[in-house]
Protein backbone atom coordinates (compact mmCIF):
# COMPACT_ATOMS: atom_id res chain seq x y z
CA UNK A 1 0.00 0.00 0.00
CA UNK A 2 1.52 3.19 -1.06
CA UNK A 3 2.08 5.92 1.73
CA UNK A 4 -0.94 7.92 -1.05
CA UNK A 5 -3.05 4.85 -0.42
CA UNK A 6 -2.84 5.20 3.33
CA UNK A 7 -3.13 8.77 3.60
CA UNK A 8 -6.45 8.66 1.71
CA UNK A 9 -7.92 5.91 3.56
CA UNK A 10 -6.94 7.81 6.74
CA UNK A 11 -9.05 10.81 5.20
CA UNK A 12 -11.90 8.42 4.60
CA UNK A 13 -11.86 7.10 8.09
CA UNK A 14 -11.82 10.29 9.24
CA UNK A 15 -14.68 11.80 6.84
CA UNK A 16 -16.44 9.03 7.87
CA UNK A 17 -16.46 9.76 11.50
CA UNK A 18 -17.26 13.25 11.23
CA UNK A 19 -20.15 12.36 9.12
CA UNK A 20 -21.22 10.41 11.66
CA UNK A 21 -21.17 12.40 14.35
CA UNK A 22 -23.10 15.22 12.11
CA UNK A 23 -25.72 13.24 11.80
CA UNK A 24 -25.95 11.92 15.32
CA UNK A 25 -26.09 16.03 15.92
CA UNK A 26 -29.04 16.28 13.45
CA UNK A 27 -31.15 13.22 14.89
CA UNK A 28 -30.59 14.98 18.52
CA UNK A 29 -31.72 18.84 16.77
CA UNK A 30 -34.65 16.99 15.56
CA UNK A 31 -35.56 14.49 18.61
CA UNK A 32 -35.18 18.47 20.62
CA UNK A 33 -37.60 19.75 17.87
CA UNK A 34 -40.16 17.07 18.56
CA UNK A 35 -40.36 17.02 22.06
CA UNK A 36 -40.83 21.03 21.78
CA UNK A 37 -44.08 20.52 19.17
CA UNK A 38 -45.57 17.78 21.29
CA UNK A 39 -45.23 20.26 24.44
CA UNK A 40 -47.01 23.18 22.54
CA UNK A 41 -49.47 20.29 21.11
CA UNK A 42 -49.93 19.25 24.97
CA UNK A 43 -50.17 23.41 26.02
CA UNK A 44 -52.91 24.20 23.55
CA UNK A 45 -54.96 21.03 24.26
CA UNK A 46 -54.91 21.97 28.28
CA UNK A 47 -55.86 25.34 27.44
CA UNK A 48 -58.93 24.38 25.16
CA UNK A 49 -59.77 22.23 28.45
CA UNK A 50 -59.91 25.38 30.38
CA UNK A 51 -63.33 26.05 29.25
CA UNK A 52 -66.30 26.97 32.30
CA UNK A 53 -68.90 24.53 32.73
CA UNK A 54 -72.61 25.61 32.08
CA UNK A 55 -74.39 27.00 34.82
CA UNK A 56 -73.55 29.21 38.26
CA UNK A 57 -69.51 29.51 38.36
CA UNK A 58 -68.04 31.13 41.14
CA UNK A 59 -66.20 34.05 40.74
CA UNK A 60 -63.20 32.94 42.20
CA UNK A 61 -62.94 29.74 40.24
CA UNK A 62 -63.97 31.90 37.13
CA UNK A 63 -60.77 34.02 37.70
CA UNK A 64 -58.73 31.14 38.87
CA UNK A 65 -59.54 29.23 35.47
CA UNK A 66 -58.84 32.98 33.26
CA UNK A 67 -55.18 33.29 34.84
CA UNK A 68 -54.70 29.72 34.34
CA UNK A 69 -55.20 30.31 31.01
CA UNK A 70 -53.54 33.25 30.60
CA UNK A 71 -50.19 31.62 32.25
CA UNK A 72 -50.57 28.69 29.32
CA UNK A 73 -50.83 31.71 26.85
CA UNK A 74 -47.81 32.84 27.61
CA UNK A 75 -46.30 29.74 28.34
CA UNK A 76 -47.48 28.94 24.31
CA UNK A 77 -46.31 32.10 23.51
CA UNK A 78 -43.02 31.46 24.73
CA UNK A 79 -42.68 27.94 23.91
CA UNK A 80 -43.14 29.29 20.24
CA UNK A 81 -39.89 31.45 20.28
CA UNK A 82 -38.26 28.81 21.13
CA UNK A 83 -39.18 26.34 18.74
CA UNK A 84 -38.70 28.61 15.82
CA UNK A 85 -35.08 28.40 17.72
CA UNK A 86 -35.08 25.09 17.29
CA UNK A 87 -36.41 24.42 13.74
CA UNK A 88 -33.05 26.93 12.96
CA UNK A 89 -31.36 24.53 14.83
CA UNK A 90 -31.98 21.36 13.04
CA UNK A 91 -31.43 23.44 9.55
CA UNK A 92 -28.18 24.48 10.58
CA UNK A 93 -27.42 20.80 12.00
CA UNK A 94 -28.73 19.41 8.62
CA UNK A 95 -26.76 21.78 6.63
CA UNK A 96 -23.52 20.66 8.79
CA UNK A 97 -24.66 16.85 8.19
CA UNK A 98 -25.06 17.24 4.39
CA UNK A 99 -22.03 19.11 3.84
CA UNK A 100 -19.84 16.24 5.97
CA UNK A 101 -21.49 13.57 3.71
CA UNK A 102 -20.35 15.51 0.57
CA UNK A 103 -16.74 15.62 2.26
CA UNK A 104 -17.07 11.88 2.86
CA UNK A 105 -18.08 10.90 -0.55
CA UNK A 106 -15.57 12.90 -2.17
CA UNK A 107 -12.77 11.54 0.01
CA UNK A 108 -13.98 8.03 -0.70
CA UNK A 109 -13.62 8.79 -4.89
CA UNK A 110 -9.98 10.13 -4.06
CA UNK A 111 -9.34 6.74 -2.48
CA UNK A 112 -10.53 4.97 -5.08
CA UNK A 113 -8.36 6.64 -7.56
CA UNK A 114 -5.50 6.34 -5.71
CA UNK A 115 -6.33 3.02 -5.18
CA UNK A 116 -6.74 2.42 -8.92
CA UNK A 117 -3.65 4.67 -9.39
CA UNK A 118 -1.46 1.99 -7.07
CA UNK A 119 -2.53 -0.80 -8.98
CA UNK A 120 -1.66 0.61 -12.37
CA UNK A 121 1.83 1.36 -11.02
CA UNK A 122 1.94 -1.98 -9.34
CA UNK A 123 0.96 -3.73 -12.96
CA UNK A 124 4.09 -1.40 -14.69
CA UNK A 125 5.89 -2.36 -12.32
CA UNK A 126 5.58 -5.96 -12.84
CA UNK A 127 5.30 -5.42 -16.91
CA UNK A 128 8.74 -4.14 -16.55
CA UNK A 129 10.41 -6.53 -14.16
CA UNK A 130 8.47 -9.07 -16.17
CA UNK A 131 11.38 -12.05 -17.16
CA UNK A 132 11.68 -12.52 -20.94
CA UNK A 133 9.78 -15.20 -22.35
CA UNK A 134 11.70 -17.92 -24.23
CA UNK A 135 11.28 -17.77 -27.63
CA UNK A 136 9.27 -21.42 -29.10
CA UNK A 137 10.69 -22.82 -32.30
CA UNK A 138 13.77 -20.63 -32.48
CA UNK A 139 17.51 -22.25 -31.32
CA UNK A 140 20.12 -20.17 -29.92
CA UNK A 141 23.03 -20.83 -31.36
CA UNK A 142 26.16 -21.02 -29.08
CA UNK A 143 29.58 -19.81 -29.60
Amino acid sequence: MTANLRQRARIVRVRRVQHDLAAAAAARASAELKALEHSEERLKQLRQGLGADQGEVFGGALASLGELAMRLDKAREGLGRTINGARVQVAAREGVRLAARRDQESAEKLEEKAAAAARRAEERKKAVHRPPRPRLGIKEERP
